[in-house]
């Protein structure tokens, strides 16, 4: 008997024994079994930084999961070692969720991500790890392409604490092109991430003559400041070739720095450069009196004069998850 997923737009139709984009859920008669379950291929201590998470937590460790799968294809992906393949084929741990809480307090990890791969794809993994974290008093932050429906992720956000999502282009041919999905259920998921109290910072890949014109960027930054609000922070990442897609160059220093600007110009307060040493690309300053407030070098932070959530000088608050 076919068995049909309801966890993202996709809606796969999966044959007895078949398993659907994602690779790791499978028809097992007549059964979705979500076989990666408490097997995680990579765990990892990570700083938050590198999530990237900047106003979640800063200089804190966070202790990061992933399984095998995802439900997007991108051809430019950069862990398409694990979030590409098939779950035998991937060495993997022994980790259930309720061993997830004391790793990462042995690890003095005040948070836990579900991250690397896809952790939506491998939804009830990531769903009785997070309610287990929250239990435990840890925070939650998932790293995702939020492409899912809409009532998993209305269950899911209630155990989470903050989310990087990442908007690869504001444009449906871009994603059907290049990540074998569509826009709107990324938009929706950042929206409702937001009205559900989760602290949302997003990230866009500038890959050369995909969508790093001034119009792409442009009509990115305005839909995050009016939709998520011109505190969300914005992270523009440098592309480097990868996987299928090595017939591009890596993006000019000059394209993110003008990624910034149009993001300052559209009311963004808060824009970061990754994958690139920029200076001050880094660093978060108060909007109101440009105060330097917390200071990175790489993935290390240096100096937070982020005093309860507010600037020190001018005593303007610092939108974020500050202790």
């Amino acid at each position: 008997m076919n068995v049909q997923c309801e966890l993202c737009p996709k809606g796969c139709v999966i044959a007895p024994g078949q398993s659907g984009e994602c690779r790791i859920r499978i028809n097992i008669d007549g059964k979705l079994a979500a076989v990666t379950y408490g097997h995680p291929c990579s765990v990892h201590v990570d700083p938050v930084e590198k999530k990237p998470m900047y106003h979640f937590l800063p200089g804190t460790g966070i202790l990061s999961v992933a399984t095998v799968g995802c439900n997007l294809h991108c051809k430019n992906c950069q862990n398409w070692e694990i979030s590409q393949q098939n779950p035998e084929d991937v060495s993997a741990a022994f980790l259930p969720p309720e061993n997830i809480p004391p790793l990462a307090v042995k690890h003095n990890c005040p948070s836990v991500a579900y991250t690397y791969s896809e952790p939506l794809a491998w939804y009830e993994y990531t769903l009785d790890g997070c309610i287990g974290a929250r239990d435990a008093g840890l925070r939650n932050v998932l790293v995702t392409a939020g492409y899912a429906n809409r009532p998993p992720l209305e269950k899911l956000f209630r155990y989470v604490d903050g989310m990087n999502i990442d908007i690869k282009a504001m444009s449906d041919e871009f994603y059907r092109d290049i990540c074998g999905g569509t826009l709107q259920p990324v938009l929706n998921a950042c929206m409702l991430a937001k009205s559900s109290g989760v602290w949302v910072e997003l990230t866009n890949l500038v890959i050369p003559t995909l969508n790093d014109s001034d119009k792409d960027l442009q009509k990115l930054c305005r839909w995050a400041a009016a939709e998520m609000g011109e505190d969300t922070p914005l992270h523009f990442s440098r592309f480097f070739p990868h996987y299928k897609m090595k017939n591009l160059p890596q993006t000019p220093a000059e394209t993110l720095d003008r990624a910034e600007q149009i993001a300052r110009a559209e009311g963004l307060r808060h824009v970061y450069i990754g994958n690139l040493d920029r200076p001050k690309g880094n660093n978060t300053y108060c909007h109101a009196c440009n105060r330097l407030l917390v200071e990175r070098r790489g993935f290390v932070v240096v100096r937070n004069d982020i005093a309860g959530g507010k600037c020190p000088d001018c005593k303007t608050e610092v939108s974020g998850i500050w202790k």
